[in-house]
């Protein structure tokens, strides 16, 4: 009679960064570079959210600024604020945050269900909450975090945007 080990917990690590006072998660597969907030290329005519474009390594990547997204006040850029560069659904796009704290590894009791937070706040980017040492993530779905509408204006940008130095 054969006995088997039971089923290791599937555990799953997250970046978690910060914006304001909150601490966010995304998971680690989706983020392919961590870079300091360097000047973005402006595009004409598109949601305030929509920062620009950078040229990182030949490839242009709209960035886009959670803090923006979000309808937090005053956004600042300094010596912490960085670039968190995502691959999405074959899309890359950058994304402002106040400062990356750390990388978590989670377990399936650490992560809670996503708050019902009614029909005054979206939710349907939230993947869950989850609480780890004290501390509480609000884990985002970040493919959900931009309506299709939104992901496609950001290919076209990132598409008609000029390839600068």
């Amino acid at each position: 009679m054969e006995t088997r080990a039971a089923p290791r917990e599937a555990a799953r690590e997250v970046l978690v960064f910060v914006l304001g006072a909150e601490e966010y998660g995304v998971d680690i597969l989706k983020v392919q570079e961590i870079r300091g907030y360097e000047k973005v290329t402006p595009i004409p005519s598109t949601p305030a959210f929509l920062k620009g474009v950078v040229n990182l390594r030949g490839i242009i990547v709209p960035v886009i600024d959670l803090r923006i997204k979000f309808g937090m006040a005053d956004p600042r850029y300094d010596s912490f604020t960085v670039v968190v560069i995502l691959r999405l659904e074959g899309r890359v796009i950058g994304v402002v945050v106040d400062g990356v704290s750390d990388v978590v590894q989670l377990g399936e009791v650490d992560v809670k269900a996503a708050p019902s937070l009614g029909s005054v706040v979206d939710g349907t980017f939230l993947a869950g909450l989850a609480v780890k040492d004290d501390r509480m993530i609000l884990l985002l779905d970040i493919e959900k975090l931009l309506s299709s509408s939104e992901l496609d204006l950001v290919s076209r940008v990132a598409e008609s945007a000029p390839a600068t130095p």
